[in-house]
């Protein structure tokens, strides 16, 4: 099922490949998800658009809470970003951390290539009851 949802999101998330997000890992309740970072990701002051960021984070949520083969969509995500980045890659890390019936809780790492945490984001999923795809 990880894979097929891998693959899903690859082929059918247009925002994330506009934007070079690739997922490089999902497994149950866990998605890796990368980020080479380019001059369309940056802000006026020259460093990584929190948007970018966010984005980045969102997708690793939304692999993490549909490895399952069921449809969850989010609810809320809060961001903290940590520090700034300008070059090189980020990758986002989320780890279901908390289930109910209908609701889980996710927490994804966001950092740089040199393992710096560049933002923490936290985030609910809801549950539809019905396979992703």
């Amino acid at each position: 099922m990880q894979r097929i949802v891998k693959d899903y999101l690859e082929k059918n998330d247009k925002f994330a490949k506009y934007n070079n997000i690739k997922v490089i890992e999902v497994r149950e309740g866990y998605a890796v998800t990368e980020m080479e970072i380019n001059e369309n990701h940056l802000n006026a002051a020259g460093t990584v658009h929190g948007g970018a960021i966010f984005s980045l984070a969102d997708l690793a949520l939304g692999a993490a809470a549909n490895s399952f083969g069921v449809l969850n969509l989010s609810l809320n995500a809060t961001i903290s970003y940590i520090k700034t980045a300008k070059s090189g890659r980020l990758r986002a890390i989320a780890k279901k951390i908390s289930e109910s019936k209908k609701i889980s809780v996710y927490k994804v790492d966001v950092k740089d290539n040199k393992d710096n945490l560049i933002a923490v984001m936290q985030g609910l999923a809801y549950s539809k009851d019905r396979n992703t795809l």
